[in-house]
């Protein structure tokens, strides 16, 4: 069984707006913004909802640049995470209930308090190249095995 989500990044200048996840699924880690597709809504309008909950920003323009399925063993569930650029936005990032948001030097990224593939697809992402994957991990913190690859369109 699959379930979609999605998974934003706020890219500005020479620095990345990053959330502290306070509770719940990845609580403790520094992340994108994003989380579950509602019924009845598309992907890119849970994108949208999900970034404004949970750092007050309202997304106006984004482009989306990857796809990942990450699969935990031993639960049936794929989780399918649609990656998005925000390239244009309103409104100053504010803490959330569930995030709060600071940003980041391109070239200081906290990768050791974040997801453990993030090192791997990020940069990828920082440069502007589309890419796919899927990711097999043991529990939240150890990748069993991975394969990521740069395509030239991404749905």
């Amino acid at each position: 069984m699959k379930k979609q989500l999605t998974l934003g990044l706020l890219v500005e200048k020479e620095k990345i707006l990053l959330g502290m996840k306070k509770a719940g699924f990845g609580a403790g880690r520094w992340n994108g913004f994003g989380g579950k597709v509602e019924p009845g809504e598309s992907i890119e309008q849970a994108m949208i909802r999900e970034f404004y909950e949970e750092s007050n920003i309202q997304v106006t323009d984004y482009k989306k640049m990857g796809v990942i399925e990450f699969e935990f063993r031993g639960n049936p569930v794929i989780l399918e995470v649609h990656i998005y650029l925000i390239t244009k936005y309103n409104g100053e990032p504010k803490e959330t209930k569930e995030m709060k948001p600071q940003w980041f030097p391109i070239n200081d990224i906290p990768y050791q308090q974040m997801w453990p593939d993030d090192k791997h697809w990020l940069p990828l992402f920082l440069q502007g190249k589309k890419f796919k994957g899927k990711f097999l991990f043991e529990n939240q913190d150890t990748i069993l095995e991975y394969l990521l690859e740069e395509v030239s369109s991404i749905k």
